[in-house]
């Protein structure tokens, strides 16, 4: 399959498994099950590793620190947004939230996502009191569902690169209230659409 066909065939494919999340949101609304559902269409899409060669998605040059971010499909009023986000080890998050549903599976590589659970009561928006509340290895075969108000940092390990499949029911350059959160000191800090770079473009 020639690279006009593998564009292809992944434009058709993205295109099929986001009706199908579409619907599942529709019918079901924003519940945990709702995005079990969702990640087990992402992970179908994920399985054809053939549609999200490396060479069109690489991660930053040499071994840098961040993401390239490759934006896949987004619906009109930026919902839906799926992109393939291509890191290399060693990069690490602060815990965040997403105000936001997210589900996130892999094509290639490990991400490891440490998911926390808040012991305070909220009740002073700039301190928070945090513990881990468990610990999700995202890989091939498996992935993590968030609802809007889950915190979790990820935390790339492994030997090779990671090309994994990041859906959102809002695109990340709208999401301007998010929240960072500092389990050593306590502090809620804002982590906007600031952090998020502009999108990558894919190779040809």
């Amino acid at each position: 399959m020639n690279a006009t066909d593998v564009s292809a065939a992944r434009s058709a494919a993205v295109a099929a498994t986001v009706d199908r999340i579409r619907a599942i949101e529709a019918q079901q609304g924003v519940t945990r099950p709702a995005l079990e559902a969702i990640r087990a269409e992402l992970l179908k899409l994920a399985a054809q590793e053939h549609l999200f060669p490396s060479a069109n998605f690489p991660p930053p040059p040499n071994g840098e620190k961040g993401s390239n971010r490759y934006l896949l499909q987004e619906d009109p009023g930026n919902r839906f947004a799926l992109y393939l986000n291509a890191l290399n080890p060693g990069n690490e998050t602060k815990p965040h939230d997403h105000t936001t549903w997210a589900v996130v599976v892999a094509v290639d590589g490990q991400e490891l996502n440490k998911v926390y659970e808040r012991l305070d009561d909220g009740s002073d928006p700039a301190k928070c009191q945090l513990r881990v509340r468990e610990e999700v290895m995202v890989e091939p075969g498996r992935g993590i569902c968030l609802m809007p108000e889950d915190i979790h940092s990820i935390h790339t390990t492994g030997s090779v690169p990671t090309r994994h499949l990041h859906m959102y029911g809002l695109a990340l350059e709208k999401l301007d209230a998010r929240k960072a959160y500092d389990p050593a000191t306590g502090t809620v800090s804002a982590y906007n659409k600031n952090f998020m770079k502009p999108t990558a473009s894919a190779k040809a």
